[in-house]
C-alpha cells in the first residue's frame, strides 16, 4: 500500500505496537476531554471509497468506518492476529475436485449499515465484484485475482457480464471459489479494497465525499468532513461490537506540515502526529522518549523511474532492446551513486535499515528464513548490491565506468556532460524533501541535472500514476505478510503500476525473457514483451501451491524488476510517530494501520 509519510528501527515480525501511559520529558496540557482523540496522519486523503483507495493513512480512517469479514486485533502478547468481523468465524476452505477452494461464511445477526439497513451477504457480492471490474479500474482490482471468476471479467473478449464466483446464496451466507489454495486469503478479508459497500449507496458517484451521503457499516460512522481541515468520525451505537468500543469520537486532522503536527503535539491540540521534523528528531528522542515512538513496519522507501523516461542522449543511435538494456544499465548505475547509509544516518536518523532489494526486510520464506537475505546471486551480501559503507567508493567507480558507455565523460571535472535533465517528483514532506534534495546534489557531482518538483499528495499520486514524471519518490507497505504483494503491483494492468511497465511505448518492447521449463511450466519467452514474459509469471505464482517453487518463482520475479533498473531501493521502513502518554488502548500493525477504536486515557 502507498506509504505518505517518512518513518524511521525496524522490528522484524508482524507485531503490533501498544502504547502504554507513562512518564513524558517534556510538559504539556493534559487532555480534557477524553470522549475523542485528535489525531493526524497526513493531508486529505484522495479518496474515501474502500475499493479505490490504496494509501495507508486513508486506510486507517477506513478501517474505523467499515466491518469486513475479517479484521486486525492485537492478542495479550501485543502480537496482531486476525479476528473474525462480520462473518461469525474464519472458516478454512474446501478444495474442489478441479484444485479450485471454496469458503462458506455466513454474517453475524444484526449487522445494519450506518443509515439503518440492514447488513446482507449481497453486499459483499456486490461489492468484490465493482471493485474487481473493469469499469471502476480500481488501483487494487488485482487483488480479487485469486478469486475464480476474475480472468473471464477481465479477458480481451468480456462483455462487461462476467462475475467472481462469489455468491449470496442467502442474506446471511456468503459463498467464495478461489481459483487454487491461498496462503494470505485471510489477510486480504481484512484489507480495505474487501469491504462491503451497498449498491444504491454507491449509484451516487460522490457518495464517498460528503458525510450526508456516506454509509458505511464499521465501528463508527462519518459525521464531518471539513476538507483539507478535518474528518470526524463518530462511534456507531449500532455497531456489532460497540460495547468493545471505548473512544466516541475520532477527529483526523489532516495536514502533511510536520512543524505544524509537531506543535498541535507538543500544546497538546493532537494525541498522536504520523510525523515530525526530521531536524527534530534527535531532541524528540531526548525529551518525549516515553512519546516518540519507533515501531517496525514491512515496507520499502525507493525512487521509481518511469521506463518510458528518454535517459539516453541524443546523439544515441541505440534502439529497440539494445535502448532497453542500456537505459537499464543506466538506471542501475544511478542507483549505486547512492549512499544510503548517509541516507538512513544522516537524513532520516531513525534506524532504518539500508535496502538492497525491493521485498521488504520481514517477509519471509517458507523455511521461515528472510526472503531478501535470499535476492540476488552474491554469497558476500544480502540483495542485488552492497550497500555498506565499505563497498560505497567501488560502487561508484563501477557506476561511472557504466555511464562512460552511453555519455561523454569529461576526465578534468570528472563529470558528464550530456546525460539528459530529469525531473524528481515528491509530495510534501520534509523527509522526502531532504532525499529529493541530497540526490539531486550527489548526482550533480557527476554533470546529472535533477530538477524537484513537489505536489499536494492527493495531485501527487495522480502525477505518477498517470506516468508524467521522470523519476519519483515511492514507498510500498506489505498489504499482507507474503512477497507477492511487492511482485503483483508490477503487472501491466495493475493500477500500482506506477513504473509503466508495458505500457505506453513499453508495451511493444520486445526485451524480457523468461524460462520455466525446468519448473514444469510451458513458459520460455526470448525476447518478449512485459506482458509475455512478467506478466505471465506472477500469474503462475498465484496458481502454484508448491511453497518451495513458489517462493523460487517470486525471486524471479524480483531478479526481472530489479534488473531493469526502474526501482532503486534506498532502505527499508519503520515507522515514527508520537502519541500522547495518557493514550491507552492504541495500537499499530506493522501494515501501517494504526487502531484508535480502543482507547482510553489514563487518569
Amino acid at each position: 500500500m502507498k506509504k505518505r509519510l517518512m518513518s524511521l528501527m525496524l522490528v522484524v515480525g508482524l507485531v503490533a505496537t501498544t502504547v502504554l501511559s507513562g512518564c513524558s520529558g517534556a510538559s504539556k496540557s493534559s487532555v480534557t476531554n477524553k470522549d475523542e482523540i485528535n489525531v493526524c496522519l497526513g493531508s486529505e486523503p484522495q479518496t474515501l471509497d474502500p475499493a479505490l483507495n490504496s494509501a495507508v493513512d486513508s486506510g486507517t480512517v477506513l478501517a474505523h468506518l467499515f466491518s469486513g469479514l475479517a479484521k486486525w486485533e492485537q492478542d495479550d502478547s501485543g502480537k496482531a492476529v486476525l479476528v473474525a468481523d462480520a462473518a461469525e468465524e474464519l472458516v478454512d476452505g474446501v478444495e474442489n475436485a478441479d484444485g479450485t477452494v471454496t469458503y462458506t461464511y455466513t454474517l453475524k445477526d444484526g449487522l445494519t449499515w450506518s443509515d439503518g439497513v440492514a447488513v446482507t451477504a449481497k453486499d459483499f457480492e456486490f461489492a468484490w465484484n465493482r471493485a474487481a471490474s473493469v469499469a471502476l479500474a480500481a488501483d487494487y482490482g488485482y487483488m480479487f485475482d485469486v478469486i475464480d471468476g476474475y480472468d473471464e471479467v477481465w479477458a480481451d473478449d468480456a462483455t462487461g457480464s462476467e462475475k467472481l464466483n462469489v455468491k449470496a446464496t442467502d442474506d446471511k451466507t456468503l459463498v467464495v471459489t478461489l481459483s487454487n489454495a491461498v496462503p494470505y486469503w485471510n489477510e486480504l478479508l481484512a484489507f480495505p479494497c474487501y469491504y462491503p459497500v451497498r449498491e444504491d449507496v454507491v449509484a451516487n458517484e460522490s457518495w464517498a465525499t460528503d458525510p450526508s451521503t456516506y454509509v458505511s457499516n464499521g465501528a463508527y460512522t462519518l459525521t464531518g468532513w471539513n476538507h483539507n481541515s478535518l474528518i470526524t468520525v463518530t462511534k456507531n451505537d449500532n455497531y456489532i461490537d460497540a460495547s468493545e468500543v471505548t473512544m466516541k469520537t475520532i477527529n483526523f486532522y489532516l495536514s502533511d506540515d510536520a512543524n505544524n503536527q509537531l506543535t498541535n503535539f507538543q500544546n497538546g491540540s493532537w494525541q498522536l502526529i504520523d510525523d515530525v521534523p526530521t531536524n527534530e528528531i534527535e531532541n524528540l528522542k531526548k525529551n518525549y522518549a516515553d512519546e516518540f515512538v519507533v515501531a517496525g513496519q514491512l515496507g520499502t522507501y525507493y525512487v521509481c523511474w518511469n521506463i518510458n523516461e528518454e535517459l539516453l542522449p541524443s546523439t544515441s543511435t541505440l534502439t529497440g532492446t539494445e535502448k532497453t538494456e542500456a537505459e537499464a544499465e543506466i538506471r542501475n548505475a544511478f542507483s549505486l551513486l547512492l549512499d544510503r547509509n548517509y541516507i538512513v544516518e544522516g537524513i532520516a536518523q531513525g534506524g532504518q535499515v539500508p535496502a538492497s532489494s525491493f521485498v521488504a526486510m520481514g517477509i519471509t520464506e517458507a523455511d521461515g528464513s528472510e526472503f531478501y537475505q535470499n535476492a540476488g546471486d552474491s554469497d558476500s551480501y544480502d540483495g542485488y548490491f552492497d550497500t555498506s559503507s565499505d563497498a560505497y567508493a567501488d560502487n561508484c567507480a563501477a557506476a561511472v565506468e557504466t555511464l562512460k558507455k552511453y555519455y561523454t565523460y569529461d576526465e578534468s571535472t570528472k563529470k558528464f556532460t550530456d546525460v539528459p535533465t530529469l525531473t524528481y517528483l515528491y509530495n510534501t514532506s520534509e523527509g522526502h524533501k531532504a532525499i529529493g534534495e541530497y540526490v539531486q546534489s550527489t548526482l550533480a557531482n557527476y554533470g546529472v541535472n535533477i530538477q524537484l518538483e513537489n505536489q499536494e499528495w492527493a495531485t501527487f499520486l495522480t502525477t505518477r500514476k498517470s506516468g508524467d514524471y521522470s523519476i519519483a519518490r515511492n514507498g510500498w507497505l506489505a498489504d499482507y505478510n507474503d512477497p507477492i504483494t511487492f511482485l503483483d503491483m508490477w503487472t501491466t494492468a495493475s493500477g500500482n503500476n506506477d513504473i509503466q511497465y508495458g505500457k505506453g511505448d513499453n508495451a511493444d518492447v520486445h526485451a524480457y525473457s523468461i524460462d520455466l521449463t525446468s519448473y514444469g511450466y510451458d513458459l520460455n519467452v526470448t525476447n518478449g514483451t512485459w506482458a509475455e514474459t512478467y506478466d505471465k509469471l506472477i500469474s503462475i505464482i498465484k496458481s502454484c501451491t508448491d511453497d518451495t517453487v513458489r517462493y523460487e518463482l517470486m525471486h524471479k520475479a524480483e531478479d526481472m524488476l530489479m534488473s531493469t533498473g526502474c526501482i532503486t531501493p534506498l532502505y527499508f521502513y519503520t515507522d515514527l510517530y508520537m502519541v500522547n502518554d495518557q493514550v491507552e488502548g492504541f495500537f499499530s500493525t506493522p501494515l501501517g494501520f494504526k487502531y484508535f477504536m480502543y482507547v482510553t486515557y489514563a487518569d
